[in-house]
């Protein structure tokens, strides 16, 4: 991967044709380094937020050794790279040949689970290993994130109890976990939901070795500012404190979007233009996938072709991607400047975060084109984040 020392190098360089990953390695080592020594117990990076091999490598130099996988494949990325990671499979609906593969192969002891099913076939494929650590996860409220996990996974507070009797009986370490959503805007979400996890053991009458919080913690978006995440940390402990096991049980973490999204930007080019709609070489199925489907809107920052300056005034747009598709289209707002035209660059900030994860082959519209750069990242939630370099760019948001 070439290094670059900022966006605007990058331009006037490569002047690149497709999208292309701008790569800020230390901020991942900020952003998982904060969670290792701000969070009070392990903490789990959650691989499908950004499997790149570079994050990937920069959250275990931060000092992450466990990982939060959710297919065979992330186990195997993880295995391959560090030996001496702790891989928890946390899905809770798993192909039997995955669960034995990563048992078999890969070391892996760690399964969550949300039905009885599930719990039957991890001890069957396993042979009734008795070296596990068993996870039940339990349904929560997601009322304060962006995107809703609850309807997909979790167990009913119901049936809490019950498989927490039945996971205890069997299990070498027994862990409860939860996840309040992806983007959460609220602390208090898991003050709420550690109060039912509360309830559940209570009810089981068994002894909890984990409480896993998953999740869920944010990062800053234009128009979406969240609390602090030391305030976050803050809200966990003490509901934490509070529960019966409290003095005896380990506490995880699965952060992702909180530690991937600065990770890397996305420079893309404008293709075309139609008055507030700019055409551009990214979109819905490649790295600006938030932006459509969720709605997310990202920091933006423009460079203009051949180095170009722009106006003052700037303008709220709408983007379409290159696809054929109708469907690919990121409503925005972006504000950029008001005389941005086909030709010129622009630097969608905060794509880290499930970005490239999510890119497709549609339309025949893909580039795995990366490079790295010095310059920081917008909008970071870090304080000890670098500074940009003087006049490399503007940036132009809702809120900035």
């Amino acid at each position: 991967m070439d290094n670059f020392t900022s966006v605007r190098q990058v331009v006037r360089t490569l002047r690149p044709r497709s999208s292309l990953t701008v790569f800020h390695r230390d901020a991942v080592l900020r952003a998982a380094g904060w969670f290792v020594e701000n969070f009070p117990g392990p903490v789990l990076y959650a691989v499908k937020t950004n499997p790149d091999p570079h994050v990937l490598t920069a959250v275990h130099r931060a000092g992450v050794r466990r990982f939060d996988v959710a297919s065979l494949s992330e186990v195997e990325t993880v295995a391959s790279l560090f030996p001496d990671a702790d891989i928890c499979f946390m899905h809770t609906v798993k192909a039997p040949e995955h669960i034995a593969e990563a048992y078999d192969r890969h070391g892996v002891r760690t399964f969550a689970f949300d039905t009885d099913a599930e719990l039957d076939k991890i001890l069957r494929v396993t042979g009734d290993a008795r070296d596990l650590t068993l996870f039940v996860r339990v349904s929560v409220s997601n009322s304060d994130a962006e995107i809703d996990l609850s309807r997909k996974f979790g167990a009913d507070p119901d049936a809490v109890g019950r498989l927490l009797v039945r996971a205890r009986q069997v299990s070498a370490r027994l862990g409860i976990c939860f996840h309040v959503g992806s983007q959460c805007m609220e602390p208090s979400s898991f003050r709420h939901a550690i109060d039912l996890v509360h309830a559940a053991i209570v009810e089981a009458g068994v002894i909890v070795d984990i409480v896993d919080v998953g999740g869920g913690f944010p990062t800053a978006y234009p128009g979406m500012r969240p609390p602090p995440l030391a305030s976050y940390v803050e809200v966990i402990s003490r509901a934490v404190a509070r529960l019966p096991i409290a003095e005896a049980c380990e506490l995880w973490c699965e952060p992702g979007r909180a530690i991937a999204a600065e990770a890397s930007s996305t420079l893309i080019r404008v293709e075309g233009r139609r008055g507030d709609a700019l055409y551009v070489n990214d979109g819905t199925y490649g790295a600006l996938f938030d932006a459509g489907a969720p709605g997310l809107v990202f920091p933006t920052a423009a460079h203009g072709a051949a180095g170009r300056a722009f106006g003052g005034a700037s303008a709220p747009f709408k983007f379409f991607g290159p696809t054929c598709d109708g469907l690919d289209v990121m409503k925005g707002p972006f504000m950029l400047p008001a005389d941005i035209d086909a030709g010129d660059y622009i630097l969608v900030g905060k794509t880290g975060a499930y970005g490239n994860a999510l890119r497709t082959r549609f339309n025949g519209f893909y580039s795995d084109l990366a490079v790295q750069v010095a310059e920081g990242p917008m909008m970071t939630m870090f304080a000890d984040a670098a500074p940009a370099e003087p006049g490399a760019r503007q940036v132009w948001g809702t809120d900035a």
